[in-house]
């Protein structure tokens, strides 16, 4: 029996979150983006801001810290995927809000990576310094010269010389790159070309002062370059590291990928509750204020219909949430495909009919940055692509289904390894 209750424990924390964000984070809202714009004018847009990490001792204290890891002993506040579900929401409410609480991707699941598949001396030198937030992390597995959505296209060469690999290729899209603060990149490449289809990937540490590793470019979403994190281009030439760096073991970055992207993809999904949770919010305090025709826009018949499906879908989109989240818990991630894929195409769905909603109803303002509108849009669009394109999913999802009524000979019905773009 299924039972989404929120314990006292969760329902305090709740609390605690939400006084944190009207205290910290809903003033600061326009600090951040103009801290943002200052540094960008001085010639250099990836400079951390001050407001961030003036705001994480606070978060430390308030015990809102490293809330998004189960089971560790080097994050012991960490909690269950359920129990961190209404709490993610509540940070995905503000788009640069989670890294406060030091639970933004990518380091999520590079560190859930870390503290599943890496050797304790490996945790030592980088889970410990991306825990305690002194240091940043990437996750390079998209390339441009192919569709990564089927990530078996992976071209990047990882060939082993005596003790080390040497790499070569060009990633892109790879999130939280251009902080000067990211010290460590996991590399997604093709160690052994002879080996099957799903052998021939290995993830492998490496450190983003290596030589011959070049920066090409920042790329931007709809025009939104997301400084200081930034999703760049970049060129790995040469790039030699000790073999010990290969994750888990040759030939295993399909099963690292696995274990690291059903966490990531719920997380998305719980902050596209928030953002959607919030754009309602948005919509009704301008429905009840805006006069238009001798009337509020809450008063006409339109908005009451947009209003009424907003807060369905986003009821429903939670409560798949939190069924995908306590499957996870209960009976791994494996077993649960089919809600983390499910869960995946419905949220960031839902959230870009909300937040398109809000728009309209906000009329030119919805567009500019006045409101928080159009950079909540740009970031679900892209999520529907990010960590596996809707097509992907709902291919995979059918298959699943499929099979629960026809097993074909051969066929293996399997959680898709993607982030796409």
């Amino acid at each position: 029996m299924m039972n989404f209750d929120y314990s006292p424990k969760v329902k305090d924390m709740q609390q605690r979150l939400l006084a944190f964000f009207d205290e910290h984070i809903y003033p600061n809202e326009r600090r951040f983006h103009e801290e943002v714009a200052a540094n960008r004018a001085k010639g250099n847009a990836w400079i951390p801001t001050e407001l961030i990490e003036e705001l994480k001792p606070k978060a430390r204290a308030a015990g809102l810290w490293n809330l998004f890891l189960p089971s560790s002993k080097r994050a012991p506040e960490g909690l269950t995927n359920l129990e961190y579900a209404p709490l993610c929401e509540i940070m995905g409410r503000v788009s640069w809000a989670a890294e406060v609480f030091n639970c933004s991707a990518p380091d999520t699941g590079n560190m859930e990576t870390l503290e599943r598949y890496a050797t304790e001396a490996q945790k030592t030198e980088w889970l410990e310094p991306l825990l305690r937030g002194e240091i940043r992390s990437a996750f390079l597995m998209t390339e441009p010269a192919v569709a990564s959505s089927d990530a078996t296209n992976i071209e990047c060469r990882m060939e082993r010389i005596g003790d080390e690999l040497v790499i070569n290729g060009t990633k892109w899209w790879s999130s939280g790159a251009g902080d000067p603060r990211c010290k460590i990149y996991i590399v997604m490449g093709k160690t052994n070309l002879e080996a099957g289809r799903h052998e021939q990937q290995s993830m492998v540490l490496v450190p983003a002062n290596t030589p011959g590793i070049t920066i090409k470019r920042p790329l931007s979403v709809f025009g939104y370059d997301d400084a200081p994190h930034g999703h760049m281009e970049i060129e790995l030439k040469n790039v030699r590291v000790p073999a010990g760096n290969i994750l888990l073991g040759d030939g295993r970055g399909f099963e690292i990928a696995q274990g690291r992207l059903g966490p990531g993809r719920i997380h998305h999904c719980m902050r596209s509750v928030g953002a959607a949770e919030r754009a309602l919010e948005l919509m009704c305090t301008r429905a009840m204020s805006r006069t238009a025709f001798g009337k509020t826009l809450a008063q006409q018949g339109v908005s009451h219909e947009r209003i009424a499906e907003a807060r369905c879908s986003i009821e429903q989109a939670r409560l798949l949430t939190l069924k995908a989240a306590y499957m996870m818990d209960t009976v791994g991630n494996k077993v649960a495909k089919a809600e983390i894929a499910m869960i995946k195409i419905v949220a960031p769905n839902v959230a870009l009919k909300v937040i398109d909603w809000a728009i309209q109803m906000y009329g030119g303002m919805g567009v500019s940055d006045d409101t928080p509108l159009a950079m909540m849009w740009a970031h679900q669009r892209t999520l529907r692509l990010a960590d596996g394109p809707d097509e992907v999913h709902r291919y995979s999802l059918a298959k699943l289904e499929l099979a629960r009524h026809m097993q074909i000979p051969g066929d293996k019905v399997s959680m898709p390894v993607t982030r796409g773009f």
